[in-house]
């Protein structure tokens, strides 16, 4: 099959993506030319009585629980529609900041309806990319041909902000289909202006591409556009395979910066430094200038050739006499990559998740369990009150009344829906207090008419969906 682009964007109902809800999603298929190939998405999903959604989010997006329950799909229906329709075989999936966001809402959505949760960005020749980086190496490196915004005399790469300077439809920002309109919009404007880049970056969805230009077998300097690093310098440098990190990853070094301070710090004086909490962070802080590059998440990298044209160097405000120059430091200490990954490799001191539909990282699903899982999903809905899956994974067990009485309320048994409802009870007491919180706050602040009633409409669902406070043992013993 020929390759497509899947434009995507969801909005929700706040910002983790293991307890947080999908309330719409909206995409776009195109061809390779940015051709609309079908009609496009816009498809809402009903949340459940067991979910408090932020009142920040909605402020934003503006939908309503009540709409998504009146006009949505149920999230198995969802699912099914994603999977046979949407994440096609040798189709590229791509957002806005949607690796590190959009993607994990839908791998924490895929989990509870009893999908693998990674297949649908690497198998049958599907793979996944992200914009955001790719503007940010594009304004840095070839800004040539595109308008770029600022905010106060500041770099800007807001989609809203980089469409309506470039004069690209974007009727609503953060309603999920507008952005997608406008995001297609930005792809084919970097796309036209900048092809030699556009095409470069497009390839390194691939990790094994970024491995060969990033890598600890030949450490090598490279250019590299990432949210992490400063937007005085259009968030790019010049950074340094270091060490090893988790899961075949590499913890990587900015050149821009001198390591001499750095190289003779013991670990415990290194993890003063990476671990002091922000609130205690004074003006003369300064931060490790070291990071976790992730293969699998289509980094922006390039080699340093980029740099000799079209005053590349003089953009980052660097030069290769100081790139080589700490890249020689670095290589004289050997000592301090170890430190550094032995202090970054330490797993913070978490509490345990408890919760099954938030330990989809605690492991992968086994094929058995995946047949299983397949089995379920097509289990006739009359069949399914009395299918009990015996699952090899605890967590797919766990799982089981919950994705019943969402989706099936009706073929759950009654010990079923009695196990949702303590679940559900206990997860809603707990979340209520910072709801409340929360609702206060926004109530304080200056709203529109659609925000006021959008907090209206929150503060009902909040009474519908609340548990019937236990009444009180007036026994007598």
């Amino acid at each position: 099959m020929a390759q497509t682009f899947f434009f995507y964007d969801l909005e929700t109902t706040g910002l983790n993506p293991r307890e947080d809800r999908i309330m719409q999603f909206a995409g776009q298929r195109t061809d390779m030319n940015f051709n609309p190939i079908g009609e496009s998405y816009n498809l809402l999903v009903a949340l459940n009585d067991d979910t408090l959604p932020s009142p920040y989010a909605l402020m934003v997006t503006g939908v309503t629980p009540q709409e998504t329950v009146a006009d949505g799909y149920t999230e198995a229906q969802f699912a099914k529609i994603f999977m046979e329709e949407i994440a096609t075989p040798d189709t590229i999936m791509l957002g806005y900041n949607s690796i590190r966001f959009d993607d994990e809402f839908m791998r924490a959505f895929l989990w509870r309806n009893y999908y693998d949760p990674y297949e649908w960005t690497w198998k049958d020749g599907r793979s996944r990319w992200d914009m955001l980086d790719v503007v940010r190496m594009t304004r840095a490196l070839r800004p040539d041909g595109i308008k770029w915004p600022t905010v106060d005399g500041k770099a800007v790469n807001k989609l809203e902000l980089l469409s309506a300077e470039n004069g690209l439809a974007h009727e609503k920002a953060h309603d999920a289909l507008s952005d997608v309109v406008a995001l297609i919009g930005v792809t084919k404007l970097i796309a036209a202006q900048q092809p030699q880049l556009f095409q470069y970056l497009l390839k390194l969805r691939n990790k094994k591409e970024i491995q060969k230009l990033v890598n600890l077998d030949d450490k090598q300097p490279f250019v590299y556009s990432s949210g992490r690093y400063d937007a005085d310098h259009d968030k790019t440098t010049v950074a340094l395979p270091l060490a090893a990190a988790d899961y075949g990853n590499v913890f990587v070094y900015d050149l821009r910066y001198d390591p001499t301070d750095w190289t003779s710090k013991s670990e415990k004086e290194l993890a003063d430094i990476l671990f002091t909490p922000y609130a205690d962070r004074g003006d003369d802080y300064r931060k490790l200038p070291v990071k976790k590059l992730q293969y699998n998440r289509a980094p922006a990298v390039a080699p340093l050739g980029v740099l000799s044209q079209e005053d590349g160097w003089a953009k980052l405000q660097l030069n290769q006499a100081t790139i080589e120059k700490h890249r020689a430091l670095l290589l004289s200490h050997p000592e301090f990559a170890g430190r550094v990954a032995n202090v970054l490799m330490k797993k913070p001191d978490w509490p345990p998740i408890s919760d099954a539909e938030g330990q989809l990282y605690d492991g992968f699903i086994s094929d058995r369990d995946k047949l299983r899982s397949e089995v379920l999903r097509n289990t006739d809905m009359k069949d399914l009150k009395l299918y009990k899956p015996e699952f090899d994974d605890a967590r797919l067990s766990a799982l089981f009344p919950r994705y019943k009485a969402r989706n099936f309320p009706r073929q759950s048994t009654p010990e079923e829906l009695a196990s949702y409802e303590t679940w559900r009870a206990a997860h809603l007491q707990a979340k209520a207090p910072q709801f409340m919180q929360d609702m206060q706050k926004v109530a304080a602040a200056e709203l529109t008419d659609h925000q006021q009633f959008v907090l209206t409409e929150l503060k009902l669902w909040f009474e519908s969906i609340m548990p019937e406070p236990a009444e009180p043992d007036t026994s007598e013993e």
